[in-house]
């Protein structure tokens, strides 16, 4: 019987070995792992799983990135390790990645090393400065961090990851650019034209401005050009024109507007009287980019002074224009003329418009092919998914309020910044008064029946909320902190996360924004489904006549009962009914057209009808006018602040820039690319707990826990004691 129990004894353990062998052979075949934060930050999205597995050339990753960096540099080199090892997962035989070793050694570099910082320098990944802390010291050191993506002959470099915030959508996105790149290259016919238009009268005032560089910038420019035909098929061609030497050429840079400086005599006449053009203009068909090489700046008591575009930076400004030439992105259109905001933010001699987007325009313009379209020049195309609208300030005539309904009716989805107000700022003579703020007068342009019918309405107020931002004040002001109430801070308990795009968007600031209003009737009649995006406080009310947005002169109402909550953006979808169902199609009126009856054009029917003598009116048509539409959505926040330059980040990291960049894509389609955008957020605010709770919770950390370790401890001692007795009481039997 012994034997036979210490034989079982060995066969148990042999059993379990051969199982535990098993497990870690199962364990190096079959790929498994387990992502258990919030937002699987550390998996992959479906999109990106796509973009890898339909590669049709070889994609390599190079990764320059300094080994053994403090925290929290430490975590993005891992964070990027899992990231590519996942994308190797699912991607199909055409993905690969390597990561070079740029890290010096305690002795210097090798030689080895040496060659991989000069590789990633050539490819332009150049090493940037991170504060560390050693031996209780602040230091400053260099550091490789970024990588390059070598699709065919096309390059495309993250030149900077100091954080996993977006690592991932930069990475997609940027597969998803080199792919249509080159299939928008290869199937360009003519050749994209790259002109410099530069005066060599410059160069005798040139180093009077401080420009010394632009000496050097017809052979830099030719030498950059010459670097991106090799990786762009040769479908680049470069013209360099001297306006100072060829001045019969005139017709050749006259229509692009290009900036003209002109000087008196200089240096005690040693310097003529002269002129000279600069500017940069890539054309290919009718499509032109204009490229300022030269800003002024006119600074208060320093002076007019003149910045140059870097020489250096010359290249990579000619391949980011070439790739909205070719319209390698999705087509985005935007609503041009009618008042609405410019996406350009500099005037002719260089100044900054105020009133620009160009933000939005450059974080747009990363993933799309901004299109804008003047309805009075050109119709809506079918082929458009989103049609962008931001405050339109003039009357819409009937012909064009019917091109936006029959988009919508086609399935053409819609985004509106809309302002309730036109703000109207006061002249010389009128602030010199007592008024001297800006008026605000409600603004009227057909758009708000077309929205009135589809069950959307903009009240003409602003929302003004106690949970907004604060201004600091400057100690010759008093110092402390000033509350901006038109600036309201939409915290996270009040933002919608139902929706794939809003899901990771825990806070916003809204400005200058008015309440919308639902009419429940219509949207339940025309089976249209509502989405409430996000609301205010329920510490706000509205200010509604006699505006004036000056903190020095706004205060909360004294009684509650005016506050409330004022939903400040929506999401309508469904299929919508055209407001121009049953009514005659509106006729489209002729730039041309002229109020003086006698110098008035005859008209197409006119002539027709003098020719033929038939009453041309009488003939009816049906059929052309769509009266129900094909689902589509309507997004609708009633502020066009929320796309300016001063609120929108230009690195498209801050919440509110998620916010307009994911409801874009959700209105293009595109919701897994959104879902992926906002994953990785760095906003991640507490959530709000009340008074009672904030001292019980300090209570307890400096009394209640000492208490606890003291019951705690007690009850060990009574159960150690309890079984000392058992004990005693044991062995006295």
């Amino acid at each position: 019987m012994g034997i036979q129990k210490r034989y079982a004894k060995y066969i148990k353990l042999s059993i379990y070995l051969v199982i535990i062998v098993l497990i870690n052979v199962a364990g190096m075949t079959l790929f498994f792992r387990m992502d258990l934060t919030e937002n699987r930050i550390y998996s992959i999205s479906e999109a990106s799983k796509k973009v890898v597995s339909t590669l049709s050339e070889p994609l390599t990753i190079n990764v320059f990135f300094t080994k053994n960096l403090p925290a929290p540099h430490n975590n993005t080199e891992r964070y990027l390790h899992d990231l590519l090892e996942e994308y190797a997962i699912h991607a199909n035989s055409y993905f690969n990645y390597r990561f070079y070793d740029v890290s010096p050694e305690a002795e210097g570099i090798n030689p080895l090393t040496r060659e991989n910082q000069n590789l990633a320098n050539n490819y332009g990944v150049h090493p940037v400065q991170i504060q560390v802390y050693e031996e209780d010291e602040v230091k400053f050191k260099k550091a490789y961090m970024g990588l390059v993506l070598i699709h065919g002959d096309m390059v495309e470099r993250i030149p900077t990851i100091t954080s996993i915030n977006g690592v991932e959508y930069k990475l997609t996105t940027a597969i998803q650019k080199l792919n249509n790149k080159i299939s928008a290259l290869l199937n360009l016919k003519d050749k994209i034209k790259v002109k410099l238009f530069l005066s060599s009268s410059l160069k005798s005032v040139a180093p009077l401005m401080g420009l010394n560089q632009i000496l050097e910038y017809p052979v830099k420019l030719k030498e950059s050009i010459e670097r991106l035909n090799t990786k762009n098929f040769g479908k680049l061609e470069y013209t360099y024109i001297d306006p100072s030497k060829e001045p019969s050429k005139e017709p050749l840079w006259k229509p692009y507007n290009l900036m003209l400086l002109q000087w008196p005599n200089l240096s005690d006449g040693n310097i003529p009287a002269g002129k000279g053009m600069i500017g940069l203009v890539m054309e290919y068909g009718e499509k032109v980019r204009k490229i300022p090489l030269l800003k002024v700046l006119r600074l208060p008591i320093i002076g007019t002074q003149y910045d140059l575009v870097d020489v250096d930076k010359l290249e990579d400004i000619v391949n980011e224009n070439l790739e909205t030439l070719v319209d390698i992105n999705q087509d985005l259109g935007y609503l041009a003329g009618h008042g609405t905001l410019s996406t350009s933010s500099f005037s002719p001699m260089g100044q900054q418009n105020p009133e620009a987007i160009s933000t939005f325009s450059s974080l747009i313009s990363k993933t799309y092919s901004l299109k804008p379209i003047n309805l009075k020049e050109q119709s809506i195309s079918d082929s458009l998914n989103c049609l962008v609208i931001v405050r339109p300030t003039e009357k819409f005539s009937d012909d064009e309020l019917y091109q936006i309904d029959q988009a919508l009716m086609k399935g053409t989805n819609i985004a509106l910044f809309i302002d309730a107000f036109k703000e109207i700022n006061p002249n010389n003579q009128q602030r010199s008064g007592f008024n001297r703020g800006p008026s605000y007068v409600p603004l009227d342009t057909g758009l708000d029946k077309l929205l009135s019918h589809y069950g959307i309405h903009i009240k003409k107020s602003y929302v003004l909320d106690e949970n907004c931002h604060k201004q600091r004040l400057p100690r010759n002001m008093g110092g402390g902190e000033r509350p901006i109430y038109f600036a309201p801070i939409i915290k996270n308990k009040n933002i919608n996360h139902d929706l794939n795009f809003m899901r990771g968007i825990k806070g916003l600031i809204a400005v200058k924004i008015s309440p919308l209003e639902l009419d429940e009737a219509k949207i339940s009649k025309n089976n249209l489904k509502a989405v409430k995006l996000f609301t205010s406080s329920e510490k706000s009310w509205e200010i509604r006549k006699n505006i004036s947005l000056n903190p020095m002169f706004l205060s909360p109402p004294p009684s509650d009962n005016e506050k409330q909550r004022f939903p400040l953006a929506y999401i309508v979808e469904g299929e919508f009914p055209s407001y121009f169902a049953g009514k005659p199609i509106p006729e489209k009126k002729s730039q041309d057209e002229n109020t003086d009856t006698k110098d008035k054009k005859e008209s197409t029917s006119e002539l027709a009808e003098k020719k033929t003598h038939v009453d041309m009116s009488k003939i009816k048509s049906q059929g052309e006018t769509i009266s129900k539409g094909k689902p589509a959505k309507i997004f609708l926040m009633a502020s066009a602040e929320m796309l300016k330059n001063n609120v929108l980040n230009p690195e498209g990291n801050s919440p509110n820039d998620m916010l307009i960049l994911n409801a874009i894509d959700a209105l293009n389609h595109r919701e897994n690319i959104a879902a992926m955008r906002s994953k990785v957020l760095s906003f991640n605010p507490l959530n709000d707990t009340g008074s009672l709770t904030k001292t019980f919770v300090k209570t307890f950390n400096i009394a209640g826990l000492p208490v606890l370790l003291v019951f705690i401890g007690l009850i060990v001692w009574l159960r150690r004691r309890s079984r000392k007795k058992q004990i005693q009481m044991m062995f006295q039997k």
